[in-house]
């Protein structure tokens, strides 16, 4: 598949302790020149550490950043050095640019402190030279290391005589690019070169990741450095391992350093890559960059599909994109049959194709993401309807075997292979290969029988059955007991999965050989079946009951309320019943019919069992429902009061609910809801029909109209203001009403002009705003009159004691129309506070710190009701 490449963003996570949440490292050294000693060198040490802005513990200033400098030949301590913090106050924060990837689902974003430590030191020349390095506890639980508790260690080499016998050299340094994000399962590209100011070689591979060896976690996350140094790697997981850290889907460039590769799951991953100094064929260091990348849920906008896709149902086929991103705008795609000219491509998301004839097709999606990301895939695509998989089955009982037998149809293909599982779980040499095996099961029970069946055309099919293996044949008979008259004959019924029938007794049977027998008892008589398939005995019977005479008793009469549906329930031994009217309404001819009388009625019910009979009547009253209509559906402005009506046809009635109500007590009362309400009448009956029947009415209340009339301005004399009034109801809004309407373009719109010409200090404008309804709303809006030409005014200190007074620096933009934005940086340039709102200022706290005392550089800018641009740029001194 042709995949993009997308914008990937690596994210260093953290190193976990009782201290800071370090999220990566590398330690570097610059050469300073000869020394004062003679034969000795001066340089400049460094170690760089990254941590998330989000991360939680200790910040990057509270690092105690040890040096262990150790002979490269035994690993032995010969020095140690504190190294100093190099940024004042808080670390710089580098991230990433949201939204600059348009094939990123989701536009994750990365931020880090970045802080670096230094110090010089003075070396002797030696003909092995010096490693360092800084341990550090520890790491974070990682998806591709064994254990919690794994720690860091952070190492580079300077060459002795033996490697660089003339000349100096300084380390390389890796590139900083940790501002990026690899989303999960996803092809991705990583650029982690290095450069080396003198020009050497540089080669790049993974390595495992250094350990911290034993350690105090908790309390000493940094250890000082011991006596002689130990590199213990950490302890990959499988399939991950120090040279496959990503698996094996990944690798690195050995030339560039790039990482290419598809992302493992989702999850933290150990990564540490050596970049090789080499100069004039000699290795001169193994300069080392550990740091964990995070695999992110998210997605690249793209195309995948299936490897291949085969039907052997029909022709049809339906194809969806597999990529999880949301943020592809179109889609294109071929079906592999170019002679159908526009039935061969669709633009949906999922599309559905059906092709023309069986065969084998190349199906092709391309799809572009929103900012332009493009990508395609092909697949195969196998059409060969027409294969059904079947199969039956045949045998009596336990005692004999069973036969399969393959009712398999491939249309297009030839049947060739039969996995046969009979589902018996007491052994293991219930399988066959054959296409119609036969299999004697040892225990008896449900099993369930599969068929995994293919052809020559790929196609393949699994079918199950349950089956049932007896320890004899199965008998079925559709009653065990049943009545009938002694004047009358009956036949029976019964059915097996095969084998001979016989009934007894004989003495009052009609073929007594066969399955279903008549017979005609004159007493209550219990008649045995027996069935005999192959060797396979089972025995049932059935109890026939003989009345000589029946008796019904169609039940009490009854009462009910018009248009009411009971059921009847007559007694008796029979089994039929026929129903009549007496409103000649037709009646269902079974024991307990449904009915659903509009007038009293009788009902008369004639009970068979064969030809023995009785008769019966039972007769139901019908009493109407009382009666109620209501009106006074109305809508009302919120606050107000409305009427409601009924009238009625019973003995006592209520309303619900009551609250807000006056004279609920009485068919006419008064209701004032403060928010939309049905309002329900109950009317009932004494006597007769006692059930409740109801009527509803809706009274909808139009909410309050709040009305904003913006917030208090000022203007400069002479200088058009626009106003602009906004309510919760613009949709129903008609009208708008100023007031006063002095120096008002216009009193009656929603948005007039005020050109204000008279030196005065303020005015304040009222709006009435008015709905279709009547209902309305009213607010006011202060303006404050100036002389002076627009301008942002800004004060020159602020105290933020939380006292209440000048606690925040803000903007006081007049004459301003559109407030575009205020912004406060520190003298180092970072940005500390940015808003668009006017009112709003800054606090003098940045990241949840509060900053320190001392002068800080503001920009502000607005635009003017005639245009123009009003920047102000300038310092504020902020007083604790």
């Amino acid at each position: 598949m042709k995949k993009i490449i997308p914008f990937v963003l690596f994210s260093l996570i953290g190193f976990a302790a009782k201290a800071t949440h370090i999220a990566g490292g590398e330690l570097y050294y610059q050469y300073l020149g000869p020394a004062a000693a003679a034969n000795t060198d001066s340089f400049r040490i460094s170690m760089r550490l990254f941590r998330e802005c989000s991360s939680q513990g200790a910040p990057l200033n509270g690092e105690v950043v040890n040096i262990g400098i150790y002979n490269t030949s035994d690993l032995s301590r010969v020095s140690s050095l504190i190294l100093a913090q190099q940024f004042a106050s808080n670390p710089p924060v580098i991230q990433n640019t949201p939204g600059i990837n348009p094939c990123l689902s989701g536009n994750p974003t990365a931020c880090y402190q970045l802080g670096t430590y230094s110090a010089t030191i003075a070396l002797p020349r030696t003909p092995s030279g010096y490693t360092l390095s800084w341990i550090r506890w520890s790491r974070t639980v990682l998806q591709n290391v064994v254990g919690s508790s794994v720690g860091a260690t952070f190492t580079t080499q300077i060459p002795g005589t033996n490697q660089l016998q003339n000349g100096t050299n300084n380390s390389p340094q890796f590139v900083i690019k940790d501002t990026t994000i690899v989303c999960r399962q996803t092809n991705f590209r990583l650029d982690f070169s290095a450069v080396d100011i003198d020009g050497d070689s540089l080669s790049y591979k993974f390595a495992p990741a250094y350990d911290a060896g034993a350690g105090d976690v908790t309390n000493s996350p940094n250890p000082i450095p011991p006596s002689f140094l130990s590199l213990p790697t950490v302890n990959y997981s499988a399939p991950y391992t120090g040279f496959a850290p990503l698996g094996s889907s990944v690798t690195i460039n050995q030339a560039t350093g790039v990482i290419t590769g598809v992302a493992p799951a989702t999850g933290k991953y150990a990564v540490c890559v050596i970049v090789e100094e080499w100069r004039n064929g000699i290795l001169l260091n193994k300069h080392r960059k550990d740091f964990i990348l995070n695999i992110a849920d998210c997605s690249i906008s793209g195309a995948q599909l299936q490897p291949s896709y085969l039907n052997c149902n029909d022709l049809t086929f339906t194809f969806t994109n597999l990529s999880s991103a949301s943020n592809i705008v179109s889609y294109l795609w071929t079906f592999g049959e170019p002679l159908r000219g526009s039935l061969d491509s669709s633009t949906s998301p999922i599309a559905t194709h059906i092709y023309k004839d069986t065969g084998v097709f190349v199906a092709k999606l391309k799809v572009t993401a929103s900012g332009g990301c493009v990508d395609s895939t092909t697949t195969t695509v196998s059409a060969f309807p027409g294969f059904v998989a079947n199969f039956k089955v045949t045998g009596s009982c336990l005692i004999n075997p069973y036969q399969f037998t393959d009712l398999t149809v491939s249309k297009y293909g030839l049947v060739n292979s039969w996995t046969w599982n009979f589902g018996e779980t007491t052994v293991t040499t219930d399988t066959s290969t054959l296409r119609n095996p036969t299999y004697q099961y040892p225990v008896i029970g449900t099993k369930n029988v599969t068929l995994l069946v293919k052809d020559s055309k790929g196609c393949s099919s699994t079918l199950t059955q349950n089956i049932t293996i007896p320890d004899k044949p199965s008998i079925d008979l559709p009653f065990k007991d049943t009545l009938i008259c002694s004047i009358d004959t009956l036949q029976l019924f019964a059915t097996s999965s095969g084998g001979t029938f016989s009934w007894t007794p004989v003495a009052t049977i009609r073929n007594p050989n066969t399955a279903n027998p008549f017979v005609a008892p004159k007493d209550t008589t219990v008649y045995y079946v027996t069935v005999n398939n192959n060797g396979c005995i089972n025995t049932d019977s059935v109890k026939v009951n003989v009345l000589d005479f029946i008796k019904v008793n169609a039940g009490p009469d009854t009462a009910i309320c018009q248009k009411d549906i009971i059921q009847l329930h007559p007694i008796s031994d029979a089994l039929s019943y026929a129903w009549l009217a007496s409103t000649g309404v037709a009646v269902p001819a079974v024991k307990n019919p449904s009915i659903q009388p509009l007038v009293t009625t009788t009902y008369y019910v004639t009970a068979n069992l064969g030809k023995c009979q009785d008769k019966d009547t039972v007769t139901v009253t019908v009493n109407p429902y009382p009666m109620v209509s209501a009106s006074g559906n109305a809508s009302i402005c919120f606050g107000n009061r409305v009427q409601l009506n009924a009238t009625i046809v019973g003995d006592t009635f209520t309303w619900s609910p009551t609250r807000s109500m006056i004279n609920s007590n009485t068919l006419s009362p008064t209701v004032g809801p403060i928010k939309t309400t049905n309002y329900i009448i109950s009317v009932t009956n004494t006597t007769g029909c006692l059930k409740t029947v109801t009527d509803t009415l809706t009274v909808t209340v139009i909410p309050p109209v709040n009305v904003f009339a913006g917030r208090d301005t000022s203007v400069v004399i002479n200088q058009p203001l626009q106003l602009t009034a906004t309510t919760n109801s613009d949709t129903l809004t008609t009208s708008f009403l100023w007031t006063p309407s002095t120096w008002l373009n216009s009193s009656t719109i929603y948005n007039p002009i005020a050109t204000i010409s008279s030196p005065i200090d303020s005015i304040k404008y009222k709006v009435r705003a008015t709905t279709t309804g009547g209902c309305y709303g009213e607010d006011d809006i202060l303006v404050h009159v100036y002389r002076n030409a627009p301008d942002i005014l800004v004060p020159s200190g602020f105290t933020p004691n939380g006292d209440g007074k000048n606690d925040i620096i803000k903007a006081i933009p007049i004459g301003i129309k559109t407030f575009q934005y205020f912004n406060v940086y520190n003298r180092l340039g970072q940005l500390l506070y940015s808003s668009p709102e006017i009112g709003k200022g800054w606090d003098g706290n940045f990241a949840g710190n509060a900053q320190p005392p001392g002068t800080y550089v503001y920009s502000t800018q607005g635009i003017d009701y005639l245009g123009n641009i009003i920047f102000k740029k300038g310092t504020v001194v902020l007083i604790r």
